[in-house]
């Protein structure tokens, strides 16, 4: 379980870069403040449950203010997953098993290997929004489909 976790979220990176990077590449779709919300929106909700796992503190009140322009996003996303790279390279079966609570749970005892699956599907789920809103603006979504991803298992390309 740990390698195929460990590869969903090395490939959630890639896949988030990808995406970045068409977004920044169309005027249109890099002034769009929908699209940029919602490309926070990803990146706040994988730093929640990123750092309850790694029992880091997160500030819901810092985290919640969106960045002025999608450059200074797109360097937090970066920066997010430079911070987690040692971690992610760390973790095993013991990791994966400890559980976390959230407030958002009240009562539930979360396991590691659930909330990170969380944050990859949730991931999954905004990068196709964010794709079909590029496509409307008339920008092309990259493909990041897992499966053309693990051929080759690239690194985040950050432009």
């Amino acid at each position: 379980m740990a390698t195929m976790v460990r590869d969903l979220l090395l490939h959630q990176a890639h896949a988030d870069a990808c995406l970045l990077m068409a977004v920044r590449a169309h005027r249109a779709a890099s002034l769009d403040e929908e699209l940029r919300s919602l490309l926070h929106h990803v990146l706040e909700a994988h730093r929640f449950w990123t750092h309850l796992c790694r029992g880091v503190p997160f500030s819901e009140e810092a985290e919640s203010i969106a960045p002025a322009t999608l450059d200074e996003l797109i360097d937090q996303h970066r920066a997010t997953q430079a911070q987690e790279s040692a971690w992610i390279d760390r973790l095993d079966e013991g990791a994966l098993s400890e559980v976390v609570e959230s407030h958002y749970f009240p009562g539930r005892r979360i396991p590691v290997s659930e909330a990170l699956l969380q944050v990859c599907l949730h991931s999954q789920g905004h990068r196709a929004q964010c794709a079909a809103r590029l496509r409307s603006l008339g920008g092309e979504p990259p493909r990041t489909d897992y499966i053309l991803w693990a051929a080759d298992r690239p690194s985040p390309n950050w432009g």
